[in-house]
């Protein structure tokens, strides 16, 4: 064997290792939510959706720091109770009338300890 493939096999098995013990060290994700817990909005806003799409209609904004209860998960997407008291803090997208849940991306949550 050359050293050149010797130092290609190399440096593809660092780059693995390196990946996967960055992976194995980040911190928990929303994808492992479960109904009963809860999820806050890190960002300034982020979208509610009326279903698991981000093709579905935008219910409402929900501002920074609002905290939802999780009550079921599709996929990559969360399933959020909408309190009445969001059509207050919230930016309503359309009617959002008696909508008792929407939905979330994973990426836009995080998990509350």
């Amino acid at each position: 064997m050359s050293t050149q493939t010797y130092d290609w096999c190399w440096r593809a098995a660092s780059c693995f290792l390196l990946a996967t013990v960055a992976y194995l060290f980040l911190p928990t994700a929303a994808y492992s939510q479960e109904a009963g817990d809860k999820v806050r909005v890190p960002t300034s806003y982020a979208n509610v959706h009326m279903g698991p799409s981000s093709g579905q209609q935008i219910l409402v904004l929900v501002p920074k720091d609002t905290v939802l209860p999780v009550t079921g998960r599709r996929g990559e997407w969360i399933e959020v109770e909408l309190d009445p008291e969001l059509k207050k803090l919230g930016m309503k997208m359309r009617w959002y009338e008696n909508e008792e849940r929407g939905w979330m991306h994973e990426t836009t949550v995080e998990i509350v300890e």
